[in-house]
């Protein structure tokens, strides 16, 4: 059996992860930020203390979790299917955590469909002893549905039926895989032309978890003015991928403290779907 349903409440050993400020100017400008977002992408300006962005959570978090118990598959059929971040602090530009994680659930899409498993991480500032951050993300097997397990819940998200309160568009690059996984998500399928087209793709894809940094970049400054510290959480479904060059239009309606949104491409089709943020 290809995935263990057995493996769900197994949990990892701890472990520490340290970053630089050069470490979250990289993850900055991989997603997208530049000249105008100087809090983020640079530690020597004069009036503008560094600061980091609020979804380097996804690169920084997530440690400690037995991903190896879940069971064998294809990586090349692997998608990122939904990701979640809760900051119990704002991240510091630098520092220390240590992470422990374990399998919250695994699903089974169907016979010849998929298998989903999905993993979460708790995250303590070690210089502080104090919760900072909670990951929380589902892994999507193509091929590797129907070993008999539950479908998982349904949905519950539905798109306000008004205008947006805010919309942002951003251009990603040609490019910007490489720049991305630079923070350390090397998984080939973001730049390897062979290895892409294994898994069914005419060339590279955008990291899911980019295209989410180009979301939250926008609900950031839209909902929160640019000041991490009021930025709480960001759940969201990855829908469709992104190819680098595409234009990303994130739509966000807000209901007090909590703000639904969408991240589509240029041709109106949905990439980032079901988003849910909450903010202060």
């Amino acid at each position: 059996m290809p995935l263990n349903p057995e493996a769900v409440g197994r949990k990892g050993e701890p472990q520490r992860r340290s970053w630089t400020s050069k470490d979250s100017l990289l993850y900055a400008l991989g997603v997208g930020a530049g000249t105008e977002e100087l809090a983020f992408t640079t530690e020597n300006t004069k009036d503008t203390p560094q600061r980091a962005l609020p979804t380097m959570a996804v690169v920084l978090g997530g440690g400690g979790v037995p991903f190896g118990e879940i069971g064998t598959f294809n990586p090349a059929l692997m998608l990122h299917g939904a990701q979640g971040i809760e900051l119990l602090s704002e991240i510091p530009p630098e520092g220390e955590i240590e992470s422990t994680g374990g399998v919250a659930a695994i699903w089974d899409k169907g016979e010849g469909k998929a298998g989903v498993a999905e993993l979460v991480s708790e995250s303590i500032d070690v210089a502080t002893g104090k919760p900072l951050l909670r990951t929380k993300m589902t892994a999507f097997f193509r091929g590797e549905g129907g070993f008999g397990g539950e479908r998982g819940p349904a949905p519950e998200w539905n798109r306000p039926d008004r205008k947006a309160d805010h919309e942002i568009r951003y251009a990603t690059r040609l490019d910007q895989p490489l720049l991305y996984r630079l923070s350390g998500d090397r998984n080939p399928l973001h730049s390897d032309p062979s290895f892409a087209k294994l898994g069914g793709f005419e060339r590279p894809i955008l990291h899911g978890l980019c295209t989410y940094g180009f979301t939250g970049r926008a609900l950031l400054h839209a909902i929160c003015e640019g000041d991490p510290a009021r930025f709480k959480a960001m759940d969201a479904r990855f829908s469709k991928p992104v190819m680098p060059g595409d234009e990303l239009t994130v739509r966000m309606w807000v209901d007090g403290e909590t703000c639904l949104f969408q991240t589509t491409n240029q041709n109106d089709e949905v990439v980032i779907d079901q988003g849910v943020m909450r903010f202060a």
